[in-house]
């Protein structure tokens, strides 16, 4: 009773070093899947698809983006059967390494007009371990810095890793901005490149970071009760299914909405808006840096108030701002874009930042890898892919933007309903006992 609860200052530069870690990891694989989706909407069409009429060369660049999605859930399964076996480390620094190696040598590839079609079959298949990578990076991100953390601050903790997203947002639309300004029309023959191969470097950086991490405790005590299970993923999707299933539906109001403000906006600004590129990715830009902020306000948020319920308004927040969005879009505004694209993502905020804990402490420890890995990659075959590709077929079919804010609300109905029905934990808890997770974390910091 008298022992004092205050982390040891060798726990806290544990913790803070996870923390970092996880989000400067998460940061970088995010630059690489965003770059590779700025590029699809603006220059893949021409470089890879040639030929074909814009609408077709846009659904094919479309459709190549979209298979790094359906990739995601095969890296979930892969790295969280390691990640809940082996630790979440070592599969960290693993997934940083392939999201680097396939964006650089996406940065290498000759175009259509120098191989033919080997050069779409190749973007492809790097477009597949891209997935693969980012699909097994964010079960691992998010655990080792909310493992890391106290039950009461879940959500503060593992929103962090989730501002990896607009991290990689600002550094890849920032670096897309700054080559089509410094190089001009010479960003579609070659300067869009640089971008690729500069990932070399911020992966080196990420591979410093990582490697100079210790094991969370959550998983050492796991190691130390013998409770690793044989086949995580396995017995997950066993006695778990409502819970991953619930977990990827309830997805569907952050996900599929996201790819519309940060994909999908570029292609319906530039081509059926007629509005500056540079421009629309300066308020892209503008809105990811806000992001830096409301992201852990309102994972910290969901600890005081719930995570349900800020989650649910920020679901009806999407949902009421589905129809004012496009009208703002389509007034041409500089003003008024640039508030659409903000709230676009200020919104999808509320529902990141408690996001990652809301889906994560639906597992125990011993399977929450896979778990959680499964049903948040989930998300990325039935919101992320196809939200673009359904986008750019509603506006080619009616000419208008009200079918894709129908879709939209949509997804925000089905996703609201996957709230109410996540299961609720009333068995044993979820976190090792306090005993073993103490000893681990002593014996991890060395005291």
């Amino acid at each position: 009773m008298g022992t004092s609860t205050a982390p040891s200052p060798d726990t806290r530069s544990h913790r803070n070093r996870a923390v970092v870690a996880s989000t400067v990891g998460t940061a970088i694989e995010w630059y690489d899947f965003f770059l590779y989706g700025t590029a699809a909407a603006l220059v893949f069409p021409h470089l890879f698809f040639p030929g074909q009429s814009a609408y077709t060369g846009v659904l094919a660049s479309f459709a190549t983006q979209f298979v790094g999605f359906a990739a995601r859930p095969v890296g979930a399964a892969i790295f969280g059967h390691f990640g809940d076996r082996v630790g979440r480390k070592s599969t960290l620094v693993i997934t940083l390494v392939m999201m680097g190696v396939s964006t650089v040598l996406i940065g290498c590839l000759p175009t259509y007009g120098s191989i033919g079609l080997a050069a779409p079959v190749l973007l492809v298949v790097l477009r597949v371990v891209q997935g693969i990578g980012v699909g097994g990076e964010w079960g691992g991100s998010v655990l080792l810095a909310m493992e890391w953390g106290t039950k009461k601050r879940r959500g503060l903790m593992a929103s962090w890793p989730q501002m990896g997203v607009p991290l990689g947002l600002l550094a890849s639309t920032g670096m897309v901005r700054w080559m089509t300004s410094a190089t001009g029309d010479g960003f579609e023959s070659w300067a869009w490149r640089i971008p690729f191969l500069a990932s070399a470097v911020l992966v080196a950086v990420g591979l410093y970071v990582r490697l100079r991490v210790v094991e969370s405790p959550d998983f050492a005590a796991v190691k130390s009760a013998q409770a690793v299970v044989r086949m995580p993923a396995w017995d997950v999707l066993r006695h778990q299914w409502r819970e991953v299933l619930t977990s990827a539906f309830v997805r569907l109001s952050e996900q599929a909405p996201f790819y519309l403000f940060i994909t999908f906006v570029l292609t319906y600004g530039t081509e059926h808006l007629g509005l500056e590129r540079g421009e629309l990715l300066d308020d892209t830009l503008v809105a990811a840096a806000v992001g830096l902020v409301s992201i852990p306000v309102f994972g910290h948020l969901s600890d005081r108030i719930g995570r349900r319920l800020m989650y649910g308004i920020g679901i009806a927040c999407v949902a009421a701002f589905a129809f004012p969005y496009f009208a703002l879009l389509n007034t041409g505004s500089a003003g008024l874009v640039l508030l659409a694209i903000v709230l676009s993502l200020a919104f999808h905020d509320m529902q990141y930042g408690p996001q990652a804990a809301l889906i994560a402490e639906g597992f125990g420890t011993n399977v929450r890898y896979s778990g959680a890995g499964l049903g948040y990659q989930l998300a990325s075959v039935i919101a992320g892919g196809p939200a673009p590709l359904i986008a750019a077929a509603i506006l080619e079919d009616t000419g208008s933007s009200i079918g894709i804010s129908v879709y939209i609300v949509g997804c925000c109905v089905l996703s609201f309903v996957a709230l109410l029905l996540i299961p609720r934990r009333t068995g044993s808890d979820p976190e090792p006992r306090n005993q073993e997770r103490q000893a681990a974390q002593r014996e991890q910091t060395g005291t």
